[in-house]
């Protein structure tokens, strides 16, 4: 064979290969939307056709009526925005810090900050959970189920991975560029609001991105650290329809399908700043 039909066959077989690993990947949700249309009768009998005789758009309805579903979705809005905000502002000054400065400890901060994440959250669960009452107990400012308890356990998990996401778009940036605007007549400070953060916004977008989501699904420990709907998140909410409503799987999909779709969406229109993001630094730095 020629080579250009060698190339031929190696673009269309990556490309089916492509196909196939989106239909992998996008199959489960086109599933969990179209089982939100059935009742739940339907479902317990199980469903082998893609075909919806009689979609059930109520079930959007009774959704938010059959728990405070409204009041799960505030508090996660809530809860992830804060923490969004916390260890972004956090991971920023430290990523810059240890991307541009060699100070004394350095290499071993690096290192710790990206060490704790080998290790596994479970088994932070219950000595925060025995901190938290410690502090309700000496100082009398309660912690578990809180808002501020939520955000500074979330923003304490996700602010070190955050920083590397972030130390390597300032790495990918040339010194030079601060160097100018400082003969030009900036300080560090200035340098830094002026030129660095501008040009850091896709990766900023990115660690944002990665925050928000990442704690827009976390369940253990807004399961364990919230007992009362005015606290808990929206993956609680939805854990709430197996078991203690009588199984109601089609409210289970339906809470799903709200929960997925706006995410997908933000991501999609983000997308382009995410990838550029999270790959900036990979070759230089």
């Amino acid at each position: 064979m020629s080579a250009r039909v060698m190339k031929k066959i190696e673009y269309y077989s990556l490309n089916t290969l492509t196909w196939v690993i989106v239909a992998f990947v996008v199959f489960p949700i086109i599933w969990m939307v179209k089982v939100s249309l059935h009742k739940n009768g339907e479902i317990l009998q199980g469903i082998t056709s893609m075909a919806i005789p009689d979609p059930q758009w109520l079930n959007y309805k009774n959704l938010w009526e059959t728990i405070n579903f409204g009041q799960y979705f505030k508090n996660s809005l809530l809860i992830c925005t804060s923490t969004m905000f916390i260890s972004c502002f956090l991971a920023v000054l430290a990523g810059y810090a240890l991307a541009r400065y060699k100070f004394p400890g350095s290499g071993l901060f690096g290192m710790s900050v990206i060490g704790t994440q080998m290790i596994p959250g479970i088994m932070f669960l219950l000595p925060i959970y025995l901190l938290f009452l410690n502090i309700k107990d000496t100082f009398g400012l309660p912690m578990v189920d809180t808002y501020w308890g939520m955000i500074l356990v979330y923003s304490a998990f996700y602010t070190p991975m955050s920083i590397w996401i972030i130390r390597s778009f300032f790495v990918s940036i040339p010194k030079e560029l601060e160097e100018s605007a400082r003969i030009d007549g900036c300080n560090r400070i200035q340098a830094f609001v002026r030129i660095i953060l501008p040009l850091s916004i896709p990766g900023i977008i990115a660690m944002c991105v990665y925050i928000f989501l990442t704690a827009w699904d976390e369940l253990m420990f807004a399961w364990v650290l919230t007992t009362t709907p005015e606290v808990q998140t929206i993956p609680v909410g939805i854990r709430l329809f197996v078991g203690q409503y009588t199984n109601r799987y089609d409210l289970l999909m339906s809470a799903a399908t709200v929960v997925t779709l706006p995410v997908i969406i933000t991501f999609f229109l983000s997308q382009k700043y995410f990838i550029s993001g999270m790959t900036a630094g990979a070759v230089k730095g």
